[in-house]
Formats: structure tokens, C-alpha cells, sequence
């Protein structure tokens, strides 16, 4: 970079976190090594979490519990503590508390946003910190690995254009899960643009070892599919409306058919059920990874589809009751 510290000076960083205890101790000590201005933003710990950030030197925020938490509320709280130390604020980088960020990647980033006045977001390469530790941080590592380019949207550690968050006026503090690829939609609808580079942004510790947590995470998924498509699935966006519509048919369609074909036909209705081995054996034929990769993904995408159709009947349900989403948590 030409300036280093000229432009370090321009970014401002925010963790957010809920629980963390020493995989937030990683993740701030790599962001402070790499930005002077870090906020920890805590959404009602009971580990301490706080008190450890205040220990490393970090400005804390702990956020308001008569308020329902939310990645989305954290982030922006985050950000506003920022503009009000720094109005001159350029970029901020957002950061998961049980991330941390490799060295190099802001000072990428900031010369990727420097360098491209229209793109509002970039992010880089996420990697699972120890996929061989359980399947389900190995799927984490698969779904991590996407290719770069120009791309629709962003996960949770990115960094951004502090204008153009400005000017979408942040995240929807109502959304659970979603809520960065529903902002993104915002900020492609003004004319800005998101990129997603090949260098190593950080390293994620999913620290899932039960299916019960893979479950929760894949419902959380469904619920973020079904408001994302309540919002802004009308054409030309139509977003989520795809993933919608398959947990909807591979989730609830196809038991409904078989029990119909059974209750008409008889047993050999049953026969219905084997669309999701031949769907198991398509998806396992399409991946570009290793064998037991390839079978691992597949089946676990099949199996995914229930969780997630569970996750958008939640939402429905809580919309026609009239109550507000609470976090789906899988940690």
C-alpha cells in the first residue's frame, strides 16, 4: 500500500460477539494488530466476554437486553460508536467474534476500495480453522469456498464503504440471519457494487461438534431464506426466493406427496421418498472436491432441507402471531 498508516488511520474496525470467551481473545488481538480503532460490541454475555475486551484496551459496547439482540443491531451500533469517534471514518471492517483476521487483509481491502470507487463491499477467503475437528466444520470449510470475482452478496466479516453504509442506513435490526446479503440487495439497488477477492480474509471457528448445532444453524438458514424472499423476492431481484422454494418442495413437498401416493396407492407410493437419494447422488456428482467431501456436502445438503423448512414455517408462524423473531442460536 502506498500510504499504510495514512490509510489505517481512515478505517475503523468492529467486533461483535455473544459468548465467545477465548475465541474472542484471538479475534481482537488480530484486529488490533491490524487497525488502531477497534469497538467490541456484546450482545448479553455471561462469560465475561466484556471484561475481557476492556482488558486487551478495547472500547466496549454492551448492548441494551430490553431490546432483542441481533447481529444486525450490534453491527450498527458498532459503526455508530465509530462515526461518533471518528467522523472521517473511510472503511469499516466487520469481524465475527469467532473469527480472526489474517495479516494483510485490511490493508488489501482498503487499496481494493481505494482503487474502486463504485464497489461498497469487499471481502476475501474464509477458512474453517479446524475442519478436521467434527463434519460439520468441514461443511463449514466447503461453504466457505467460493469463487472470486464480482459477486450479489456478503457474509458477516467483509469490510465496507462507511458512505454507502451511510446512505442504506445500515442493517435491518429486525433480521436474525440475512441480514448481510439483504443489505447488499440495498446497496446494488443505488448502483454499488460487491467483490469478493482470492487473498485469505480470516479464519472461523465453528466449534460445532452435534448435529443438533448443524441443525439450528441450517434452520436459522430457512428463517433468513423466508423473510429475505418476503422482502425482496418480486422480480427482478427475486432474492432467496430459489432457496425458499426449494427448502419448501424437498422439506415439506415431497413427504406430502409420498403420504398422498401412499394413502391413494398404497405402499408403492413409498417409491416417492427415493427422489432424495437419486437428489443425494446428483449433488455428489456435481462436487468438485475430494470424494468423501463430495458425498459429505450432498447428503447433508439433502438433509438440510428439513431444518430449513422448519426455520421458514417459524417465521411464518411468528409473522401471522404477530411476534417478533428472536436469535436461533446454534452455539
Amino acid at each position: 500500500m502506498h500510504d499504510k498508516d495514512g490509510i489505517a488511520s481512515t478505517i475503523g474496525l468492529v467486533v461483535i460477539g455473544r459468548n465467545e470467551g477465548e475465541r474472542l481473545r484471538r479475534c481482537l488481538v488480530s484486529a488490533a494488530r491490524e487497525v488502531p480503532l477497534v469497538i467490541y460490541v456484546d450482545s448479553g454475555s455471561t462469560d465475561d466476554s466484556a471484561t475481557l475486551a476492556r482488558s486487551l484496551g478495547v472500547q466496549t459496547i454492551e448492548l441494551d437486553p430490553s431490546t432483542p439482540f441481533s447481529a444486525a443491531r450490534a453491527r450498527n451500533e458498532g459503526f455508530g460508536r465509530l462515526r461518533q469517534m471518528k467522523p472521517s471514518l473511510v472503511y469499516v471492517q466487520f469481524v465475527d467474534g469467532d473469527c480472526e483476521l489474517c495479516a494483510g487483509w485490511i490493508e488489501t481491502a482498503a487499496e481494493f476500495l481505494r482503487d474502486h470507487e463504485d464497489a461498497a463491499v469487499v471481502s476475501g477467503r474464509l477458512r474453517e480453522k479446524y475442519p478436521e475437528n467434527s463434519i460439520y466444520n468441514t461443511l463449514c470449510d466447503m461453504e466457505w469456498d467460493v469463487p472470486a470475482g464480482e459477486v450479489k452478496d456478503c457474509g458477516g466479516i467483509a469490510m465496507m464503504r462507511a458512505s454507502a453504509f451511510d446512505r442504506v442506513q445500515g442493517f435491518k435490526v429486525d433480521l436474525i440471519a440475512g441480514e448481510e446479503p439483504e443489505l447488499c440487495v440495498r446497496f446494488r439497488k443505488l448502483g454499488w457494487r460487491i467483490w469478493r477477492l482470492g487473498q485469505d480474509m480470516a479464519l472461523h471457528d465453528s466449534a460445532m461438534s452435534r448435529f443438533g448445532q448443524w441443525w439450528k444453524r441450517e434452520q436459522r438458514a430457512g428463517h433468513a431464506f423466508a423473510q429475505g424472499a418476503k422482502m425482496h423476492g418480486a422480480a427482478p431481484e427475486r432474492h432467496y426466493v430459489r432457496e425458499f422454494r426449494s427448502a419448501l418442495f424437498w422439506g415439506l413437498g415431497v413427504p406430502l406427496m409420498a403420504l398422498a401416493l401412499i394413502a391413494s396407492i398404497g405402499p408403492f407410493g413409498s417409491l416417492a421418498f427415493a427422489a432424495y437419494p437419486i437428489q443425494v447422488v446428483r449433488l455428489a456428482m456435481l462436487g468438485t472436491r475430494s470424494t468423501r467431501e463430495n458425498w459429505l456436502r450432498a447428503v447433508f445438503l439433502v438433509m438440510g432441507k428439513f431444518p430449513e423448512m422448519l426455520g421458514q414455517l417459524q417465521f411464518y408462524v411468528r409473522r401471522t402471531l404477530g411476534r417478533q423473531s428472536r436469535l436461533i442460536e446454534y452455539k
